[in-house]
Order: structure tokens, then C-alpha cells, then sequence
């Protein structure tokens, strides 16, 4: 696993992707000291540019950029997210056993899955008129 994130950590999430965004504000809610900022791709005024990070690439796996500019990937960005509650926690724990070598492979197997099959998951009753929540086929590019 990379280096413990510096925060605060900004989680870039789809807010309409039910399921994805039920679980990032889940986070957002029980982050009592401030160490998340969530970040929602969707709205109509993200703009990936200055972050040098693709729309498609956003939509494709989970982001999370820490204070240091240190960017988070699919698994590591939850690793990233989980850092910011204590060890004591079931989030801690998961924190820990996601970096012992066979739980990482699992864990970015189930990940690359759950790419793939998002696309397909209930959407929020938000509509969508920019284009930008709309999720692209495969990786990109």
C-alpha cells in the first residue's frame, strides 16, 4: 500500500451511482474530524482539468487525492479513505487486512468487477443534462 494519505483527503465519487454515492456519504457522515472532502463528478460544475485526470477516468474507478497532490486508485482509495478512521473501527480493521497480499488481490479482483458492472446500477431520481454522470463502456483510454 501506498504512504498514509496527508489530510484532508478529497473523494471523488459519482452522486449519481446510487450505490456509490450512498457509500461515500456514509463516510462523509461519520467523519467527525473533517479529514474527507467529498467531491461529486457528477455535478455539473466538476472540472476534471486542473487535476490532470480524465471525466472517463473518474467514472471509471474510484479517485482520492490527499492534501500532497498523492492521488488514490480504485482499492488504495478506499485503503486512503479508511486511514481516516481509528484502527479500532470495523473501517480500521478493513484498512488493515486490505493490505496483506492475498485480501489485495481479492479485493482489486471484486473492484475490476464492480467496474465493469456499475454502469448497470440503479441511478439516483437525480437527472442528469450535462452528460458528465453518464458512465462510459470499458476502461478508457
Amino acid at each position: 500500500m501506498p504512504t498514509k494519505p496527508n489530510f484532508p483527503l478529497r473523494l471523488f465519487y459519482d452522486g449519481a451511482c446510487s450505490v456509490c454515492a450512498t457509500e461515500i456519504e456514509r463516510y462523509g457522515r461519520m467523519d467527525r474530524e473533517g479529514r474527507l472532502i467529498l467531491v461529486d463528478i457528477s455535478a455539473p460544475d466538476f472540472d476534471p482539468a486542473p487535476l490532470g485526470i480524465t471525466r472517463d477516468e473518474f467514472m471509471y474507478q474510484m479517485h482520492a487525492i490527499d492534501r500532497s497532490g498523492t492521488v488514490y486508485r480504485n482499492v488504495e482509495a478506499f485503503w486512503a479513505i479508511w486511514q481516516a478512521f481509528p484502527a479500532s473501527t470495523l473501517l480500521g480493521l478493513l484498512g488493515s487486512l486490505i493490505t496483506l497480499p492475498a485480501v489485495n488481490r481479492i479485493s482489486r479482483l471484486c473492484y475490476k468487477g464492480f467496474a465493469r458492472i456499475r454502469k448497470y446500477l440503479p441511478k439516483r431520481d437525480v437527472a442528469c443534462t450535462t452528460g458528465s454522470c453518464r458512465i462510459g463502456k470499458g476502461r478508457p483510454g
